[in-house]
């Protein structure tokens, strides 16, 4: 167990919390909650990403972008409240509650630092942006029932799984809520790109002074890599979107390969222990890393796609 004392938490809950969860983990069997943590991947980055390349590179250029700053938006506050709250998960109250899906596998499910803070629920509040602003922007009734159904489950899964208390979750609902909303208006309010992007990048750069955990420093670069490419696509790429089925599928597969290798390329002048610090310089370094690589994948991967245009006319 790492419970190290130089980690701040705290312990904040109702009763009713502890016992809701205890009840679950007591009454359902092991495989209908593995079955149930399952559900955890539609609010998970990787399935965020996704869905955004497959907007921005294949269907719909501005739909994408719209969803893509929302999540970007969502990945930073959170982590920006946690980071405030710093409330233990569940099972640290409770014996009769464990962590059946880990939220970092490779580290001591007692370790804080590696498993992070409780509230608010990332997976809730990234949900329901996701599926939110698809129904806000895509205006179609079947997205608005995913926006409801999709964010509740991924709810329950994270409260049966131990992962969290049903305040987070709950919280994490409304965080996503405010971002579909808020964003847009913000957006509408300050359509020059240069002091939009500015107040977002300055008002969430307060991260720095406090924020100890990871997720912060990745979600901020992948917000100052977008505030740039952005406004760099539109002036200087503007490319096509396609309704190609298989076009859509190789620039989808070219960018998630390209930002794979550019986040390991980018590591590579750097040592583990140096990149695992969680020192200022390393924290920037992250911050960093993630900006050029999202810069990359949306203003100047799309540079290649007019390429293609010419060898699918051929």
């Amino acid at each position: 167990m790492i419970l190290s004392a130089e980690v701040p938490f705290n312990s904040f809950y109702f009763d009713w919390e502890i016992r809701l969860e205890e009840w679950m983990q007591a009454t359902f069997p092991d495989g209908l909650i593995s079955a149930f943590s399952q559900l955890s991947i539609f609010g998970e980055t990787l399935i965020m990403i996704i869905i955004m390349g497959l907007l921005y590179w294949g269907l719909d250029k501005e739909f994408g972008k719209y969803v893509g700053l929302n999540i970007l938006v969502a990945i930073v506050i959170n982590p920006l409240i946690k980071n405030i709250f710093i409330r233990r998960r569940p099972y640290f109250e409770s014996e009769g509650i464990d962590l059946k899906r880990l939220i970092e596998p490779d580290a001591d499910k007692y370790d804080i630092v590696a498993q992070g803070y409780s509230f608010p629920s990332g997976h809730s509040s990234g949900s329901a942006t996701l599926y939110g602003s698809l129904a806000r922007f895509g205006k179609k009734k079947w997205l608005t029932v995913l926006a409801f159904l999709l964010p509740l489950l991924v709810g329950f899964s994270r409260v049966v799984v131990g992962a969290h208390y049903p305040t987070d979750v709950i919280c994490g609902w409304a965080l996503g809520a405010c971002v579909v909303f808020l964003i847009p208006w913000l957006r509408e309010k300050m359509p020059n790109d240069a002091i939009f992007y500015g107040v977002l990048v300055v008002v969430f750069a307060v991260g720095f002074l406090y924020c100890t955990s990871d997720d912060y420093y990745t979600g901020f670069g992948m917000l100052l890599g977008f505030a740039f490419a952005d406004p760099f696509e539109k002036k200087f790429v503007n490319f096509k979107n396609t309704k190609n089925p298989l076009r859509i599928i190789l620039r989808v597969a070219g960018g998630g390969g390209l930002y794979v290798v550019l986040n390991s390329l980018l590591k590579m002048p750097f040592s583990e222990e140096f990149l695992e610090a969680g020192t200022f310089l390393s924290h920037a370094v992250r911050s960093g890393r993630y900006a050029i690589v999202i810069f990359f994948v949306i203003a100047l991967y799309p540079m290649i796609f007019k390429l293609g245009d010419k060898i699918f006319k051929a």
